[in-house]
């Protein structure tokens, strides 16, 4: 167990578990996007740990961009959300792979996915280290999912409790 600020949280995923999983999904996408040079778009800050992982795994070329979109406030969803960084690079014509660290209601990714339509790439996919279903309030499956959990909130590995634990190397859920 371990105490971020007032709240408890227990082990939930390895970091043994992450690795294996992360080092599977680059394989895949490696095969998937053979001959082409995808732009990762990393979602900060969460993602940042999930994409820098799963791009040093991939053998193909590809190109990093990120994004910043403010969704969350406490353990909690505000609903709503704001674009603070855009991506620099031209999409046009691109093949591009959103990469998050956890998609729950779905609101941010959606918000991004109509974002990203407007630009005009040739392809867009989803990674998710965590997808949430039944937490879902769009109907958003991504492309590649390294878990799928149950609605619990979670810390480690880029994931947050108010900017704290993002550095943990396993991820850990909150006691309740």
């Amino acid at each position: 167990m371990i105490k971020i600020k007032d709240k408890n949280f227990q082990a939930f995923i390895s970091e043994e578990s992450i690795q294996n999983r992360v080092a599977a999904l680059a394989k895949q996408i490696s095969a998937e996007y053979e001959g082409r040079n995808p732009i990762l778009i990393s979602v900060l800050s969460g993602a940042l740990f999930f994409t820098a992982d799963l791009m040093r795994l991939l053998t193909i070329d590809a190109s990093l961009a990120c994004v910043k979109v403010n969704s969350y406030e406490g353990v909690n969803s505000t609903g709503s959300c704001e674009l603070t960084l855009d991506v620099a690079l031209s999409l046009e014509a691109k093949d591009i792979i959103i990469i998050e660290d956890i998609i729950d209601t779905g609101n941010t990714m959606q918000f991004l996915l109509q974002h990203f339509q407007q630009k005009n790439p040739a392809s867009i996919a989803v990674a998710s280290l965590l997808f949430k279903p039944a937490a879902l309030v769009h109907t958003i499956i991504p492309d590649y999912i390294g878990f799928e959990i149950e609605p619990i909130f979670v810390v480690g590995y880029g994931l947050d409790y108010d900017q704290i634990g993002r550095g943990l190397p396993a991820i850990y859920q909150l006691i309740v």
